[in-house]
């Protein structure tokens, strides 16, 4: 045989075995444990139900339903899944592709900025938009600040001038363009405050003295002497209330006040409560209220009305749970119901909200239980309970975690170093290190053994020990060995992704001295 070529051919032979040995092969199963097939990738990112990554060496790869190579992505890692586009990183920078494969951005962007068909690139102080639908990328030019409202308007400003270049009057500026959780952008003229819809066109014109944004697509304004509630509208906003008393908006609380005293709590766009003899309101919660008065009663109002009727000998009246509402009086709390009637005598440093008529109690540093008839489940010898749910809660004693029933007794009597409940009544548990499973009535399930645990539904948990990867069922029986770098699953495919390395099987030739292969061998 030719030296030269046997070189050529081991050369070869030894690049190729470089290139496999370097990747990572993975298996597909079905649901049922049935290999599907077999793939050559570094790794696999499972982004959606119909977008999966391949990448092998430098390949970054959007792969095709049967998972093979389908789009090159070009750069090196997916940096952000912003559905249906996928941002991908490379040398220079960050670009985009969309779902389907189809290369909208170079990859040199500092930042893209998504909302539905339209993507928002800078560089610097440049910016750039690129819009599905036209199918082309617009430059915007350097710019102070750009960005998309939540309701699809590109917002540009340069110096202290603000313009929308996608509204039926690009060129048009304003003092101000303001974006808020509303769906109505607060623009400013030299004529006053007006309300733009997501067209770009005025729905109220600018000729509110001063206006601000409250919630949703409420605003408060002052115009002519007169304080204004104002709600957006695609049409024609609407002046929803407008006094010539005078109305503040403070602390995210606005109250009117009638020749100089208190008399109306505002809502966004009337009045909520109208009471004389108010004195003061605080906010303590999203649309609650403590509300104080001159004969010194106190209620806490909502966004329905009173949820405690205004009562005596309380300081402070918080939000509650089943009918009953942490309160406090001469810096002890208690409960009180609906009508304003102590339920549960001030007599605890601090309480929980009740669940499942039970709720916690501090006295100095440590928690009890207490029933929401009032009776003592257990002294005060936790250091953390946490709520109850399904007739079980957390708590904490001398830095362990236990599971207490309703009668206040642990149901483990070794403490765990944390206790985390899943969304369906399961207990993962973690000790020295290592992690394990207790049922819904904290039996074990799975012995904490394992580093990593999760529990992918009932029957399925993917479980790592000893650095490698398996799948065990709530029996402790082996669904799939531990044998693995990594375990993916798609269950909306019905596919399970393992991860092993590959190591390639070298077949070497002999040839008999004095012979020469036949053709086709």
């Amino acid at each position: 045989m030719n030296k030269n070529f046997t070189l050529l051919v081991s050369l070869i032979l030894t690049f190729l075995i470089t290139k496999t040995t370097q990747a990572q092969s993975w298996e597909v199963y079905d649901t049922k444990i049935q290999l599907q097939s077999r793939l050559i990738y570094d790794e696999i990112d499972l982004l959606s139900e119909t977008v999966r990554i391949g990448k092998a060496g430098n390949e970054l790869s959007l792969l095709s339903s049967d998972l093979r190579p389908a789009v090159s992505l070009v750069g090196t890692e997916i940096y952000q899944y912003l559905e249906p586009w996928i941002i991908v990183k490379g040398p220079k920078g960050i670009g985009a592709f969309h779902e389907y494969g189809q290369q909208v951005l170079p990859l040199e962007y500092d930042k893209i900025d998504t909302y539905f068909n339209m993507l928002l690139a800078s560089k610097g102080n440049e910016y750039w938009l690129f819009q599905r639908g036209f199918n082309k990328t617009t430059y915007l030019g350097e710019l102070d600040e750009a960005k998309i409202t939540n309701t699809g308007l590109i917002i540009i400003r340069k110096g202290t001038e603000y313009s929308m270049p996608l509204s039926p009057n690009p060129d048009k500026t304003f003092e101000l363009l303001s974006d808020n959780n509303g769906e109505f952008v607060l623009a400013k003229e030299a004529s006053g405050f007006g309300l733009i819809n997501r067209e770009g066109n005025y729905v109220m014109d600018p000729i509110i003295e001063t206006m601000q944004h409250t919630h949703g697509n409420f605003y408060y304004g002052f115009n002519q002497d007169q304080y204004l509630l104002i709600e957006g509208n695609d049409i024609k906003s609407n002046i929803r209330y407008n006094s010539f008393h005078k109305i503040t908006f403070e602390n995210d609380i606005m109250l009117e006040y009638i020749h100089g005293k208190l008399r109306r709590v505002m809502e966004d766009d009337g009045i909520l409560l109208d009471d004389v003899g108010m004195t003061a309101v605080n906010k303590i919660g999203q649309d609650l209220y403590n509300v104080h008065f001159r004969d010194a009663r106190i209620g806490l109002l909502g966004k329905k009305g009173w949820l405690v009727k205004p009562m005596l000998e309380v300081d402070e009246i918080k939000f509650g749970n089943e009918g009953l509402f942490p309160a406090k009086s001469k810096g002890a709390f208690g409960f009180v119901n609906a009508s304003g009637a102590w339920v549960i005598k001030p007599q605890y440093a601090e309480t929980t909200l009740f669940s499942e008529k039970m709720a916690a109690y501090r006295t100095t540093q440590n928690w009890g239980l207490i029933r929401s008839s009032g009776e003592l489940v257990s002294d005060a010898s936790w250091e953390e309970i946490k709520p109850f749910q399904k007739g079980l809660a957390i708590a904490k004693a001398n830095g362990k975690y236990f599971l207490l029933n309703t009668f206040g007794a642990a149901l483990n009597t070794e403490g765990f170093d944390n206790i985390y409940r899943t969304t369906d009544g399961y207990f993962m548990v973690e000790k020295s290190g290592k992690s394990g499973l207790l049922d819904s009535e904290a039996n074990e399930v799975i012995p904490a053994e394992f580093e990593k645990l999760r529990r992918e539904r009932k029957n399925f948990v993917i479980v790592q020990k000893d650095g490698l990867t398996g799948v065990i069922n709530e029996a402790g029986e082996v669904i799939l060995p531990l044998a693995y770098e990594k375990i993916l699953v798609d269950w909306a495919n019905e596919q399970i992704f393992t991860k092993n390395k590959y190591v390639p099987t070298v077949i070497q030739l002999s040839e008999e001295p004095g012979k020469k292969n036949k053709k086709g061998a």
